[in-house]
This record gives structure tokens, sequence and C-alpha cells, in this order.
């Protein structure tokens, strides 16, 4: 027990200092004054094949790591709200494994969350701009809508492929709890 303890804290340890450092390193999308950073929510989202847990912890570790990187306020509000649709997400993974084994079923499952997760940051944005804390050039819909909200479901729907297929090929190799329940309930 205490071995797999030990490995749960270091593989949340690495998602979180992968999510903190992936949005220094990672190329930028940018359609003004919104940005996409690709594959910033990966450790976050392979997080939740794990547990519940350790997708808290990964969603709380990077909120953290954003605040004393000195990014802005909304940046680490933004991933605070990654908490939302983390634990909606990794609870439902934990009770259906087997969602893993048919595609469309898992890509429906994706667009849930990425639609859950576009529309948590989107309440974030449009607070810090009805509270005049941000100025949005423009169309204030389009903005939102569009690009926050759209823009952030395909930005999303894209991270979490890029985590599934990461997790698929590590779980011929290494204990994936979400892929191992999936084998069993095939068996």
């Amino acid at each position: 027990m205490r071995n797999n303890s030990v490995r749960q804290l270091t593989i949340g340890a690495l998602l979180i200092a992968m999510g903190v450092i992936i949005p220094m390193v990672m190329p930028k999308i940018v359609i003004g004054p919104a940005s996409f950073t690709l594959a910033s929510h990966v450790p976050l989202l392979i997080a939740m094949f794990f547990s519940p847990a350790m997708a808290v912890a990964v969603a709380l570790g990077t909120t953290f790591g954003f605040m004393i990187n000195g990014l802005p306020f909304i940046i680490a509000l933004r991933a605070l709200s990654h908490l939302v649709f983390a634990i909606i997400g990794s609870i439902y993974l934990q009770k259906n494994p087997d969602i893993v084994n048919n595609i469309k079923k898992f890509q429906l499952f994706n667009f849930l969350i990425a639609f859950i997760h576009s529309a948590v940051e989107l309440v974030v944005v449009a607070a810090f701009m009805f509270g005049g804390q941000m100025q949005v050039q423009g169309n204030a819909f389009y903005f939102l809508f569009v690009l926050m909200g759209v823009g952030g479901i395909v930005h999303s729907m894209v991270d979490y492929n890029i985590a599934f297929f990461i997790v698929r090929a590590l779980s011929k190799g290494f204990e994936i709890p979400v892929f191992n329940k999936a084998k069993e309930t095939t068996i």
C-alpha cells in the first residue's frame, strides 16, 4: 500500500510540474485577445485517469504554480476553475471505465467535459470583464462565446485526445486505474 501511495504522489508531482512548465514552452495559438496553448491541459486530463484525488491535486498544484510564477491572477483563477471539470470527469471515468474502449462514447464524454471546462472558464473571464478588471477591444459577445466558448471547447477536446492517446499507450506497460478497470470489464 505504501509503495502505491508513493507512486501516486510521484506521478501527481510530475503531472503538476508538467502542468506548470507546458504553458511556458509550448506554442500558443493567438486569436486576439484569446490565446490557446497546445497541450496545456494534458497533465490534468491525464490525472483524471488515475483518480479524483490526483485530478484535484494537479488542478490545485498548477494553480499554485501559476501564482508563484507571477502570472496574472485571472490565469490562476482559470486554472482553479479546472477543479470543476476535473472532479466531474474523473469521478465519471472511475464509475464508467469501459468508456475508454468505445471511441464514440469517449468522444461524447470528451465534448461534455470540454463544454463544462469552457463554460466554467467563461464565467471567470466574464466576471473579470464585467467587473472592470479586463478590457476587450471589439465585440464582447464574439470574444466570450466564439473565442472563449467554442475555441475553449475545441482546445479542450484537442488536449483531451492528446492525453487519451498518451495514457492509452502508457497503459500497455504501466498500471493506470481507469484502463485497468476497463480491461476487467471486458474480460
